[in-house]
């Protein structure tokens, strides 16, 4: 079955889909092999089957192929450790925007803040939606029927993945979304500058739910990102804050995005799994609980008393 489409200008467009599936056989690649060269490989093949095909328009497929391969990865992986918090793809913010997956009163209070954003001040809470939200395991087994480990790619395996989203849309409760994965091929600087961007404003939109809520000592929402190479000037890049936890001292600052992964292989990518799925009790990030609520406790006096002593 052919991947190429001929369109009516006479330029041929790649079918992303069947290209993916045709050009892996329809099974993932050797664990080992890395993902990047897989990609190469993909490129040659099309370009030696349809030369008009431009460098760009492959640019503009390997992104979702690259999700696709992490997307089926991390599926089979959730599929063997029971225990394991679900990523899941998630589509562009014009289909879906990520926040509809929270219960309708949680959707409202984020509805009522964009409102009031736009009302206040001649500006708009403007979000896009991360690659993957990652879902706690126990809403996951709730909505889903038992699932099976992908061991034939196809068509509907990539259509079924692209839409399990929406299984959960109005169904997730404050602690049912664990955090995001924002996924690129490579980390440009506009990349990078676009990424914790989008951390900063998940957390803030988080922040804003708790405090509404008041809910008391929340887990946190986690935010990392991936791409097939993370070198140091990436890393220092995307080490930065959260804005809304440095406007208050009875906080502590967070970081925009928690870790940067660099996945490259599919042992890479169960390796990152291992790290990032399972790390979400009632202990955040290095800290025990009880040594952030004693911090935020000081903090709060030292905030009291400055301002008794004025």
């Amino acid at each position: 079955m052919s991947f190429i489409r001929e369109l009516p200008s006479g330029k041929s467009q790649i079918i992303k889909d069947r290209a993916f599936c045709t050009l892996l056989h329809n099974q993932l690649p050797p664990k080992g092999k890395l993902l990047t060269d897989v990609l190469v490989e993909f490129d040659s093949t099309i370009l030696k089957k349809e030369n008009t095909i431009s460098k760009g328009a492959l640019s503009n497929v390997h992104g979702d192929w690259y999700e696709w391969l992490l997307a089926i990865s991390a599926w089979n992986f959730c599929c063997k450790n029971k225990n394991a918090h679900v990523p899941l793809l998630m589509p562009n913010i014009s289909q879906f925007d990520v926040a509809k997956l929270y219960i309708p009163k949680l959707q409202n209070l984020i509805i009522d803040l964009r409102n009031k954003v736009e009302q206040a001040s001649d500006v708009k809470l403007i979000t896009s939606n991360p690659d993957f939200v990652i879902l706690s395991r126990e809403i996951f087994n709730k909505l889903s029927s038992k699932v099976k480990p992908i061991n034939r790619i196809t068509v509907n395996t990539i259509n079924r993945l692209n839409k399990f989203y929406s299984i959960f849309a109005d169904k997730c409760d404050f602690e049912d979304i664990i955090g995001y994965l924002s996924v690129k091929t490579s980390l440009r600087p506009d990349r990078r500058l676009q990424i914790p961007h989008e951390g900063s404003l998940m957390k803030a939109i988080y922040t804003h739910l708790q405090t509404r809520e008041w809910i008391i000592n929340p887990p946190g929402l986690k935010y990392f990102a991936i791409s097939t190479k993370i070198n140091p000037a990436d890393r220092q890049a995307l080490k930065t804050v959260a804005t809304h936890s440095i406007t208050t001292v009875s906080s502590l600052p967070q970081a925009a995005v928690d870790d940067v992964y660099e996945i490259n292989s599919i042992n890479q990518a169960n390796k990152v799994f291992k790290s990032v799925l399972f790390q979400y009790n009632a202990v955040a990030f290095g800290l025990p609980t009880l040594m952030l609520l004693l911090i935020q406790v000081e903090q709060h006096y030292q905030f009291v008393f400055h301002h008794l002593l004025m």
